[in-house]
Order: C-alpha cells, then sequence, then structure tokens
C-alpha cells in the first residue's frame, strides 16, 4: 500500500488546518491509522491514531482537544483535523497503517512521505 499526506502548508498560530492520508493500492480497511510528527530537531513522535472501524480515537497530550481524527473507509482517507494551531506544532506529519492503534511506532507497517506544517507566532 502507498500513502500519501497532505495538506500540510503554513498556518498562523491560532489558525486551523486539516491532513488527509489516502490509501492507494490497498485500502485502510481492516487496519488502523496513526499520525506522527517530527518537529525541528526532535524526534518523531505519536500525536493521533484511529482503530479500524472510526469508533476509537486517541491523542497525544499536546494535541488533545484541538484535534480530531476521522476517516472515511470508502474514500480510503483519514483526516486530521487540527484547531488554535501553536508555533510549536511545527513538523512533518505523517501518517501510517498499523495493525492496530498505538502511541508506539511498532504496529505501523506502512508509512506516507510526510506533509510539513509550518505554524508562524
Amino acid at each position: 500500500v502507498q500513502l500519501q499526506a497532505s495538506g500540510g502548508g503554513l498556518v498562523q498560530a491560532g489558525g486551523s488546518l486539516t491532513l488527509s492520508c489516502t490509501a492507494y493500492g490497498r485500502t485502510f480497511s481492516g487496519y488502523a491509522v496513526g499520525w506522527f510528527r517530527r518537529g525541528p530537531g526532535k524526534e518523531r513522535e505519536f500525536a493521533a491514531a484511529i482503530d479500524w472501524s472510526g469508533d476509537t480515537s486517541s491523542y497525544a497530550d499536546s494535541v488533545k482537544d484541538r484535534s480530531h481524527i476521522s476517516r472515511d473507509n470508502a474514500k480510503n482517507t483519514v483526516s486530521l483535523q487540527m484547531n488554535s494551531l501553536k508555533p510549536e506544532d511545527t513538523a512533518v506529519y505523517y501518517c501510517a497503517r498499523g495493525r492496530y492503534p498505538s502511541t508506539s511506532e511498532y504496529p505501523y507497517d506502512s508509512w506516507g512521505q510526510g506533509t510539513l506544517v509550518t505554524v508562524s507566532s
């Protein structure tokens, strides 16, 4: 499966963005999807994840209450809406397909190329 992350860009602090992850070749159906991010000079970290059905989601404390992850299995797309963006949200955001939702990278076996989000102060 090939994953393509999109929707990144330059936004002012306090603004919003919606990131999308689309699967090509094979579907997301039956798989969890996670979003991770790597900020400048930082390790890649977990941001959000959703189970295969869309019924269960989880968020990192750093984005919780400001973000919403959702999926449309018919369109092979998972979205991450981020609000009230902060400069510290600046990062390359990666989506990944996994056997189950996790804050760890362990169960994720396919990764997208990443989309850059830059939040200006």
